[in-house]
């Protein structure tokens, strides 16, 4: 029973080292971007922004709107939708009317050559694409006027073969926003910057946006080589990284703009990203386990107060606040320049009890719903649930072409 008692207490203090470990990463971090001179670069070429769409997000006019209004000498913005009576085309349709000096293209009727629907269509954009530079985000992020200066501007660096970005969060005000809005500033930024100071180098990209060249994207097999993929950010990023290029992350954020979701829908986007991780990383989540600092917090607290020693249960409690709520703040306030984020630090412990039981739900299923299509996901490929009325057989579609305007 002592025995027992030492190593749950022992346990209970591996998330406290991790939540250390995440400060000193993400201060290391974004120190050493603030010495780094704001110089302007010359290094401008066309690029094509290229971007998969699927219904209607959030404010998708303003979203879209904001990669139109760039300052930037020469660009395209190119959208792709696979089926012709999408309700994001006449939000589209009016971007062209708004914007009748940007060059703005939308592609329709895209050909199946896979089960991801976003890849389906990225892979038409790539081929419909006039520039060498190619720029992708997803439909829910917004950007400011230098945006492509900023994610152009590395590479200038001939080792840089990919750029991904942080993002900063525009929560809608309700409860699930505001829940999804902590999430970049406590888990994905932390554990990526870990990550990166752990391998020496980052090794995924982020959905927000990815960056590459026509060069670099063939060198890895093109989207075509993902056209079945799950965590379609995550492969390309990490092949980018296995063919020896580097992914360098872009020194701003862009924003991602969060709905008012339901507590349902909430949950059922988080679970999808966690079976998307179980499959692509099985011993990583597993390894998850030690990150959960809300229930080893009150494990611990438990343990402690059993054979009673309540200053060391109050330790454990009050470290984890204090560990976790000054990780949230560092990263999204100081780092990320989040002014808003302090009104909702409160809800820190909430997203962390919410992510302990998503987590573990991911180890009993795997099956999700993106944009209204359901997919298994095994060993990091999608494989449709109902796949008669979802998604034929790449011969099947072949000889379908796209319609570009």
């Amino acid at each position: 029973m002592q025995i027992l008692t030492i190593a749950a207490l022992l346990f209970a203090l591996l998330p406290l080292v991790y939540y250390l470990l995440c400060l000193y990463c993400v201060i290391g971090y974004f120190r050493g971007l603030r010495k780094i001179p704001q110089a302007r670069s010359s290094f401008m070429p066309g690029a094509s922004i290229i971007k998969p769409v699927r219904g209607l997000d959030f404010e998708a006019y303003e979203n879209f709107a904001s990669f139109c209004r760039l300052d930037y000498p020469e660009y395209e913005v190119v959208f792709a939708v696979s089926d012709p009576s999408d309700p994001a085309i006449p939000i589209i349709e009016k971007l062209r009317a708004d914007f009748p000096s940007r060059s703005i293209r939308l592609i329709t009727n895209v050909p199946r050559m896979g089960t991801s629907d976003k890849v389906n269509n990225l892979c038409q954009l790539v081929q419909n694409a006039k520039y060498d530079f190619l720029v992708m985000s997803d439909s829910d992020v917004r950007v400011e006027a230098d945006y492509l200066k900023q994610v152009i501007a590395p590479f200038v660096d001939p080792e840089v073969g990919a750029v991904t970005a942080f993002y900063r969060s525009l929560s809608a005000g309700n409860l699930t926003s505001n829940l999804d809005a902590l999430g970049m500033y406590m888990d994905s930024a932390p554990a990526a910057l870990v990550a990166k100071k752990i391998e020496g180098r980052l090794g995924f990209a982020f959905g927000w946006t990815m960056a590459t060249s026509k060069k670099h994207l063939a060198e890895i097999g093109g989207w075509e080589a993902m056209v079945n993929h799950h965590s379609d950010d995550f492969e390309f990023g990490n092949r980018i990284a296995q063919s020896g290029h580097r992914v360098a992350l872009m020194t701003k954020p862009v924003s991602m703009v969060f709905p008012k979701d339901s507590l349902k829908e909430y949950f059922s986007h988080e679970l999808r990203w966690s079976i998307g991780l179980k499959s692509v990383r099985p011993w990583g989540y597993w390894g998850l386990s030690f990150t959960h600092g809300f229930p080893w917090a009150l494990i611990g607290a438990a343990v402690a107060l059993s054979i009673g020693y309540t200053p060391v249960a109050t330790f454990y409690l009050v470290a984890y606040l204090i560990l976790r709520v000054g990780l949230a703040w560092l990263t999204g306030v100081w780092g990320l320049g989040d002014r808003k984020l302090a009104k909702i630090l409160w809800l820190v412990p909430v997203r962390d009890a919410i992510s302990f039981v998503v987590w573990v739900s991911g180890f009993f299923s795997d099956r999700i719903t993106w944009r209204g299509l359901e997919y298994h996901v095994q060993k990091g490929r999608l494989i449709p649930v109902h796949p008669t009325s979802q998604s034929l057989a790449p011969r099947q579609e072949s000889t379908i072409s796209p319609v570009i305007t």
